[in-house]
């Protein structure tokens, strides 16, 4: 499989879909960080810091995964690479752990292009208020929920033969699953009481509290939270708003995804006719 990964990497460097993300995703963390100093020095009655911009980054990291893992994926069947690669006498799991490890290993330097591109924010904002140990706990549910991201596009590239597939595949999914990540969010932000507001001669006035019907309790509220914490696009956003409540779930249910949908794919790779 080394021969595989090299292979992988060096494909990799040539490729420009991968530089392109990488340059976008600069460009992108320096404005966005500069617009948040900005934003901090017109509002400079709210106490804006580092950390409330710093992990935006978070809630669009599936969408560059997504184009990159479906175009460089994808190549692999419209170029007939793997079929070469089975004739060659390349194992099918080798072919198909060294695709998700290149791929993890890509959004990875989309992360880390991000987190030093938004250090731009730090001569202004100052450093994170949070310590360096719930920074480390934050880089760690990033990197999980990346590698659980990466093995769902690794199914999905390997699986699909067709490319033009896979990229349609890969970035609807990918959408798929941040549109049900916001409304269980949305959901879960919905507060028990809302302001009973009445019209009287001068207005409306609040006359005490009334129940919310939308607010989410019991056992459904359990269950929300749970997929809360078990989506790596849900994962995202709560890290983008810097609200990780329970970071080892979120950690283990990364290395649950990771490890189940690789094992799913592996065993319909198995089975899949590679012309």
């Amino acid at each position: 499989m080394n021969r595989l990964i090299s292979a992988h990497m060096t494909r990799l460097r040539r490729d420009k879909v991968f530089w392109l993300c990488l340059v976008t995703i600069l460009v992108y963390a320096i404005a966005y960080m500069l617009n948040g100093c900005r934003q901090a020095a017109v509002l400079s009655e709210f106490s804006y810091t580092l950390d409330k911009y710093y992990f935006h980054f978070a809630l669009t990291a599936g969408g560059f995964m997504a184009v990159f893992a479906g175009m460089f994926l994808g190549t692999e069947y419209s170029d007939r690479v793997i079929r070469n690669k089975v004739i060659a006498g390349h194992t099918r799991t080798a072919i198909y752990l060294s695709n998700f490890i290149v791929t993890f290993i890509a959004s990875l330097a989309m992360l880390f292009t991000w987190i030093i591109g938004a250090m731009v924010g730090i001569p202004y904002l100052g450093p994170w208020e949070m310590d360096a140990g719930q920074l480390m706990v934050y880089l760690l549910v990033a990197v999980l929920f990346i590698a659980a991201l990466s093995s769902i596009f690794t199914l999905v590239g390997s699986l699909s033969s067709n490319k033009a597939v896979t990229v349609i595949v890969t970035i609807i999914l990918y959408l798929v699953m941040l549109l049900f990540s916001s409304m269980i969010y949305s959901s879960l932000m919905e507060p028990e009481m809302l302001n009973n507001l009445v019209f009287t001669g001068e207005g409306f006035e609040v006359d005490g509290q009334i129940p919310n019907p939308n607010y989410v309790s019991g056992a459904k509220r359990m269950v929300y939270e749970f997929i809360n914490d078990f989506l790596p696009t849900s994962q995202g956003a709560q890290m983008a708003f810097v609200e990780i409540a329970d970071p080892v779930r979120m950690m283990l249910s990364s290395v649950f995804i990771t490890v189940s949908v690789t094992l799913c794919g592996l065993f319909f790779f198995h089975r899949k006719d590679i012309k």
